[in-house]
C-alpha cells in the first residue's frame, strides 16, 4: 500500500504523519505491540518466530481499511492468532529434525511480569512445555481462553472454527493442561528460596545439598540445537542430575535473573552467557530443570522483554 512502511513499528520505526505523530493504523499497533508479541510467544514458545509473526501481522495491517474495523485491539489479535497458527504447523516440522530436546526459547523479562500470576504461569518453562503437547488448534484456544480471556465468539473468528466447536476444543484442551501442569501454585520466594539452596550446593560441590533439594525422580533437558554440547536425552533421576550438575561447578559462575517470569538462573563462562536454566517445583523439590544453551535462543536475554495481556 502507498505510503506504508513495510517494517512493523516497534521495531525500527513505521509511518508518521506530518505533524510527526503517528498514523492511526501505526499507532494502534504500536499500542497492542506487547500483547500481540505475547500472544504469539504463548502459541510458538519462540520469541525469533513471535517477532516474525509481528512482522506479518503488520503488512497486513497496514494495508486495511480502519473505517471497516470496529474491534482494533480483537482484529489485531485475530490475525496475529491466524498467523501465529500457519508458523506453529511449519515449526512442528522443524522440531522434528531437532537435534535433542526442544525447549522453548527463554525471555529476560521485567519484575512485573511476576506480578501477574496468571501471566508469569502461562509463560513459564514448565507451562509452555505443556503447551507443546496440545495440537495448534489447541493451543491456540487455550491460550486465548484461559491467558487472555477472550470470549468464544472472537476466538472462533480467530480459529476459523465455530463457537460450540471452541468450547468442545477449549473443554478438552484445559482437561489436557490440568493433567499435566505442576501440581500447585509456587510463589516467586519459594522458587527463589529453592534456587538459592540449588546454586549454593552447586557453587560449594555440596552433592548431599544438592541431593536434597532434588526430587528422587528430577528430570534435566538440556537443549543444544546440535550447535553446542547437550546431553542429547532427558537426564533422569537426583543422582544422575546432581553428577552432571557438578562438573559445571569449578567453571561456571551462576547468576540469578527473572525468566519468563519467574526466578532462574543464567550460567556465564569468561563472562558471556552459556546457558539459562529455568525450574519446575512440585511440593517443594526441584521436578524438572530446563537448561537452553543453544546460542540462536539466547539473544532475548541481552534486554527485558515486556509481556502484556
Amino acid at each position: 500500500m502507498a505510503g506504508t512502511s513495510q517494517t512493523a513499528p516497534g521495531d525500527r520505526g513505521g509511518d508518521m504523519s506530518r505533524d510527526d505523530r503517528p498514523d492511526p493504523a501505526t499507532e494502534a499497533f504500536v499500542a497492542h505491540r506487547n500483547l500481540l508479541f505475547t500472544v504469539a510467544y504463548e502459541m510458538l514458545g519462540s520469541a525469533a518466530d513471535a517477532e516474525d509473526v509481528l512482522q506479518e501481522t503488520w503488512l497486513r495491517w497496514a494495508g486495511v481499511d480502519l473505517g471497516t474495523v470496529r474491534d482494533r485491539r480483537a482484529y489485531l489479535v485475530r490475525v496475529t492468532t491466524r498467523q501465529a497458527l500457519v508458523r506453529l504447523r511449519t515449526l512442528g516440522r522443524r522440531k522434528e529434525s531437532y537435534v535433542g530436546p526442544w525447549l522453548p526459547e527463554p525471555l529476560l523479562t521485567a519484575p512485573d511480569v511476576a506480578e501477574d500470576v496468571e501471566l508469569a504461569d502461562s509463560v513459564s518453562m514448565a507451562m509452555l512445555l505443556v503447551l507443546e503437547t496440545l495440537a495448534p488448534t489447541e493451543r491456540a484456544v487455550f491460550v486465548l481462553r484461559e491467558v487472555f480471556d477472550l470470549d468464544y465468539d472472537e476466538i472462533a473468528e480467530a480459529v476459523d472454527k465455530s463457537p460450540a466447536a471452541v468450547r468442545q476444543i477449549a473443554h478438552r484442551a484445559r482437561a489436557h493442561v490440568a493433567a499435566r501442569r505442576p501440581r500447585g501454585v509456587v510463589s516467586p520466594a519459594e522458587t527463589r528460596d529453592a534456587l538459592e539452596a540449588f546454586k549454593q550446593a552447586v557453587e560449594t560441590g555440596d552433592l548431599q545439598r544438592l541431593l536434597d533439594i532434588l526430587a528422587p525422580d528430577v528430570v534435566l533437558l538440556g537443549d543444544g540445537g546440535g550447535v553446542v554440547r547437550a546431553a542429547l536425552e532427558p537426564v533422569v533421576g537426583a543422582d544422575a542430575v546432581a553428577h552432571l550438575l557438578g562438573r559445571i561447578a569449578a567453571v561456571a559462575l551462576l547468576q540469578p535473573a527473572q525468566v519468563n517470569g519467574s526466578p532462574a538462573l543464567i550460567l556465564r563462562l569468561n563472562g558471556e552467557i552459556d546457558s539459562v536454566m529455568a525450574v519446575r517445583i512440585d511440593d517443594g523439590l526441584i521436578t524438572g530443570l530446563y537448561a537452553v544453551r543453544n546460542p540462536e535462543k539466547l539473544s532475548h536475554m541481552e534486554r527485558e522483554t515486556t509481556l502484556h495481556r
